[in-house]
């Protein structure tokens, strides 16, 4: 073990002499050939306990044997299921459901905190709260089960219920910073910036030189719109650890920010480094390449995204986005994503309206009107009015009229006739005409103007 420390000692210092201390390299510890030999005649003898199985482990991970390395992690578990190190290391390699399944792992409770942290890192949320609500009924007072039912509900965007978990939290424990991140980034989505403060303030008097606490404090910061203190702050929680992958991430954000495009490109690079399953890096550089003209770069990135986060209607949107754009005009791939944003929880409605413009666009009028009627129907329940309201109402007034449906026709010009603007001499007009055409007299040119 020893060794192995001089060796990364000696690594970390290369790395830095190299690039800096943010920078990439490509040093490597120079211990780890004569660490495989020695420690697999080890194994091969029988003469290695579960801890020294944890080191072999972690040596072919570091060579990329990443196969050798999960089954001596899977041995080490097995021989002593209470090293958490052990599972965190064989979890980062377990890349797929497939991966995982096939472990051959003891039954122990160890494993289920292990499966539980796996599907959450592999965004099988479902099973993942599912696991951690079982935990919860032997381990009721845990914490780190509770962070971490807060952390799924968070990735399920279910922001509300998360909020509720993590406020408990810090009422029961004042000073805990682990997990805090998570809540911070929760408060930022919602915008919160006076709960994101006091947490600031809090975790900056706890303990001030932790990643979390550091990331949090940015958090605060880019919310105000101070961007450059906020790269700060991720500068310094990476300066902590460098393998802090939401810095890396969030900082990426920052850059994008100030518009320091190469900055930006680096920092998502480095955080699918770390983490190839982290889909917001993805779709940071995919927003990128979009910003600068470059469509098909963005595609790529846009499509592994999704692929890492396939309920996420903002990815979709995204991807459609780009398809539509002036460049590529691909309307058949932009209306396919636009329907999986749809079927995806589409919060903010946008692909219901894109894709009822889009079908009235190629002339698939009765597509485009089933989706401006569903468009219509959520814009009254959450009670928004506004010009894609009007839009809705106009083109349904004009296709019932032009098939002939002249009483939903009537329906939704009336409706029209509360709103001020062109719409509202367009409606007088075409009820006009519907009058005229339903008592049998021919129509005036004015509603041929209409239609």
């Amino acid at each position: 073990m020893r060794t192995k420390k001089a060796g990364e000692k000696r690594k970390e210092a290369e790395m830095i002499e190299l690039e800096g201390s943010l920078g990439k390299s490509n040093a490597v510890n120079q211990e780890l050939v004569a660490l495989e030999r020695e420690l697999s005649t080890h194994r091969r003898t029988g003469s290695i306990d579960s801890f020294g199985l944890y080191l072999y482990g972690l040596v072919l991970r570091d060579k990329g044997c990443e196969g050798l390395a999960r089954t001596i992690l899977v041995e080490s578990v097995n021989s002593y299921p209470w090293n958490w190190s052990a599972w965190s290391e064989l979890q980062s390699l377990c890349t797929s459901s497939d991966i995982l399944n096939n472990l051959n792992l003891k039954n122990h409770w160890m494993k289920d905190f292990f499966l539980a942290s796996t599907y959450l890192e592999l965004k099988m949320h479902e099973e993942a709260l599912k696991r951690y609500e079982r935990l919860m009924g032997v381990f009721r007072c845990s914490g780190y089960i509770q962070a971490q039912i807060a952390t799924v509900q968070y990735s399920m965007r279910d922001l509300d219920e998360a909020e509720m978990i993590f406020e408990e939290l810090l009422r029961t424990d004042p000073f805990r910073v682990d997990s805090m991140d998570i809540y911070s980034n929760l408060l930022y989505a919602k915008e919160s910036l006076t709960a994101l403060s006091f947490l600031a303030h809090r975790v900056f008097l706890t303990d001030k030189y932790r990643p979390e606490s550091c990331c949090i404090i940015a958090n605060y910061y880019s919310l105000k719109g101070q961007h450059e203190k906020s790269v700060l702050y991720f500068q310094r929680a990476l300066k902590l650890n460098r393998k802090y992958l939401s810095a890396w991430t969030l900082m990426g954000h920052e850059y994008v920010e100030l518009k320091n495009t190469p900055a930006a490109i680096d920092a998502y690079r480095r955080a699918v480094d770390i983490n190839p399953r982290d889909f917001r890096a993805w779709y940071g550089l995919g927003q990128i390449y979009e910003m600068m003209g470059m469509p098909f770069y963005a595609l790529y990135y846009f499509r592994k995204s999704s692929y890492l986060q396939p309920n996420d209607a903002r990815l979709w949107i995204a991807m459609a986005q780009c398809y539509e754009s002036d460049p590529l005009q691909m309307i058949e791939e932009a209306i396919k994503c636009y329907e999986r944003a749809a079927n995806s929880n589409d919060t903010e409605g946008i692909a219901l309206h894109q894709l009822a413009k889009l079908h009235g666009m190629l002339g698939q009028s009765e597509e485009a009107a089933v989706y401006y009627k569903k468009d219509l129907e959520r814009m009254e329940v959450e009670e928004r009015q506004g010009q894609n309201f009007v839009e809705a109402l106009l083109f349904l007034a004009k296709h019932y009229k032009s098939i002939g449906s002249f009483e939903e026709a009537e329906h939704y010009c009336t409706r029209l006739l509360d709103y001020a603007g062109p719409e509202k001499e367009t409606a007088k007009n075409m009820l006009q005409g519907i009058k005229r055409l339903q008592s049998g007299f021919p129509s005036m040119d004015i509603d041929h103007f209409a239609l």
